[in-house]
């Protein structure tokens, strides 16, 4: 079995045949959905899919939500595999048609793939197409790219470590003796402490708080970016996003929608000012008079994605980057421009900022998301991020 870190890579070197075979349902009558798929390549995180009975089950019960399409389903998964559909019991003449019609257009837009015959992948090539996305900016890639990303990007373990609390919990192997419990339970051997009672302290998610910039400048990145902030609002705990061009837009609730496409459409339509220039200075003042006493109290951790270019005020920005950094545990200012090795932060926003950033971090391409998903998983409690 697939240890779930190694299985999400695995489940990345099935993506395109994952694509396909979501078209070829669509083809035969199933009406499978984008978000559907990304929801089946988070699922091969966590199942063996060198077992094709694992991939299918997998697949069906995401990808099928009408019991009519079950035998579409079952005669679809058989050809894709290049296995004859006419062993399917009870499959209708209509059914078969589609089927067929569905293999053969699958089949001229590229070869088939054997799930159960290996020597027939060419896993060269496959591995080449995945190492081209990852490494690709976001801002050259297509909208067939950009859909592969996005199923890419739910494939991506994005996890917090916990913080400890003030506050224990009762358990039996804890560390601290619990002298008010160890009294009670006394009561009952009159008065003799024969047991005593023990606590741990009680560990909690970090908050996580993202301030994404959705300027002019950053438009190229805005669409794919929005999508991570959608897959992290849905997969950790305890997250709120904001979009900032010229003034701050909450954006926590768009986010928390059923499918990806409805939250980026509701996101785009908060944003009034989608496109237009950057103050990212006003931006984080309009954070830190309005929310960040609810939401940084609780030692969080604070996500700026933006390149620096700041039209506004450079000293408000320095001055309100030092109060953002006192309230929050850490601070990661994420930089697409980082990817060009010929980049250097000498904008007056990014010179202005950097003395209160724990970590500059480049957010340009899909391992770099990965590398913060990494950097995420390690930070440690006293305020740095471990190696």
């Amino acid at each position: 079995m697939i240890e779930p870190e190694e299985a999400g890579s695995a489940g990345l070197s099935i993506l395109d045949p994952q694509v396909r075979f979501g078209r070829m349902l669509r083809r035969a009558g199933v009406p499978v959905t984008p978000a559907q798929l990304v929801d089946l390549a988070h699922a091969l995180a966590f199942v063996d899919i060198r077992s094709r009975e694992d991939f299918r089950l997998s697949a069906q019960a995401i990808l099928v939500s009408r019991p009519e399409h079950l035998a579409i389903f079952a005669a679809v998964f058989d050809r894709f595999g290049r296995r004859p559909a006419q062993h399917v019991p009870g499959l209708p003449p209509v059914v078969r048609r589609r089927t067929t019609d569905a293999a053969a257009g699958w089949r001229a837009d590229a070869g088939t793939l054997d799930l159960d015959d290996e020597p027939h992948v060419d896993r060269t090539a496959r591995y080449s197409a995945i190492e081209r996305l990852r490494q690709a900016d976001f801002s050259r890639l297509d909208a067939q790219e950009l859909a592969a990303v996005r199923a890419h990007l739910a494939a991506i373990r994005w996890q917090l470590r916990l913080r400890r609390t003030r506050r224990f919990a009762a358990q039996a192997d804890g560390q601290q003796i619990d002298l008010r419990r160890t009294m009670r339970r006394s009561l009952r051997h009159g008065g003799e402490p024969l047991q005593l009672a023990r606590s741990q302290r009680k560990h909690k998610p970090r908050p996580l708080v993202v301030l994404c910039d959705v300027s002019g400048s950053m438009e190229r990145y805005s669409r794919v970016l929005l999508q991570f902030l959608y897959v992290v609002a849905n997969r950790l705990a305890s997250v709120e996003a904001f979009a900032f061009s010229t003034r701050l837009s909450r954006l926590t609730r768009q986010l928390r929608s059923s499918t990806v496409d409805a939250a980026l459409d509701r996101a785009v339509l908060a944003v009034n000012d989608w496109g237009s220039g950057t103050r990212i200075g006003a931006a984080l003042q309009a954070f830190n008079t309005e929310w960040s006493r609810r939401m940084l109290g609780r030692a969080a951790i604070v996500l700026i994605v933006s390149d620096g270019w700041d039209r506004g005020d450079v000293a408000l920005l320095a001055q309100e980057m030092a109060q953002l950094r006192r309230r929050a545990r850490y601070v990661i200012w994420l930089n697409p421009l980082l990817g060009d090795p010929d980049y250097a932060p000498l904008v007056r926003g990014m010179q202005a900022a950097l003395p209160f950033v724990d970590r500059l971090l480049p957010v340009h391409n899909l391992v770099s998301l990965e590398q913060l998903a990494a950097a995420l998983r390690k930070l440690t409690g006293w305020g740095r991020i471990a190696p």
